[in-house]
């Protein structure tokens, strides 16, 4: 799952991002409207936690350039504001938020209302996926196979969780790269090989992920 949080208190910003990121989340952090639509514009995500109040171009105005866009990958976004009355949370979900989250908030709130627009944003996937004896529980972050716990690191689960998804389908290095890593990814680097080596691994027998040449990865 990859998350935009888009938040002008820096601090606060990063405090979103190192939690999620714990949550196994891919996230990528600005801290004003303008910088936030040139990354939608280049990077597929699932939510964009949206603080409502920004600089420049206001958090209102890039939710309706998202929402109003009619593109069928567009990210869900959960909107955050400090004012918290009926009439700003009618007005934060006119806009076409597809949630509304007052400030200050939980963050186990914040966590389980993302989860649930990611959950929105692609065809509808069960909160605990199951594939060939595979299970993964990504809100609890635990994966087994065939009963026996997998002890994982947040990025080999975020993988596992992609590979699964794809339900057979290959999934390329460069998807993986976009869907468990954040931007600040190198493209040419050989991250994804080494957690594939490392997560086959830990997966055990009989080998379960096969690489398909020139292609990825894919469930076999």
């Amino acid at each position: 799952m990859r998350v935009l949080v888009v938040e002008d208190e820096p601090v606060l910003a990063d405090a979103i991002a190192r939690g999620l990121r714990r949550e196994a989340m891919a996230v990528d952090v600005v801290h004003d409207g303008e910088s936030a639509l040139e990354r939608i514009a280049v990077n597929r995500y699932d939510v964009v936690v949206l603080d409502r109040d920004l600089p420049g171009v206001h958090g209102d105005d890039v939710c309706r350039k998202v929402t109003g866009s009619l593109d069928p990958a567009a990210p869900r976004i959960l909107m955050l504001t400090a004012s918290g009355g009926v009439d700003d949370r009618v007005d934060g979900l006119t806009l076409g938020a597809d949630d509304y989250l007052p400030k200050p908030f939980a963050f186990t709130e914040l966590v389980a209302r993302v989860r649930a627009l990611a959950r929105r944003s692609r065809p509808a996937l069960p909160p605990v996926i199951m594939r060939r004896g595979v299970t993964v529980d990504s809100a609890r972050r635990v994966a087994a196979r065939d009963g026996h716990f997998l002890r994982l690191t947040n990025k080999e689960l975020a993988v596992l969780e992609v590979l699964l998804a794809a339900d057979g389908a290959v999934v390329s290095a460069e998807e993986l790269l976009e869907r468990a890593w954040d931007e600040h990814a190198d493209p040419f680097t050989n991250a994804v090989r080494v957690t594939m080596v490392k997560l086959r691994r830990k997966l055990g027998n009989p080998p379960l992920v096969e690489t398909v040449a020139g292609a990825g990865y894919r469930i076999s």
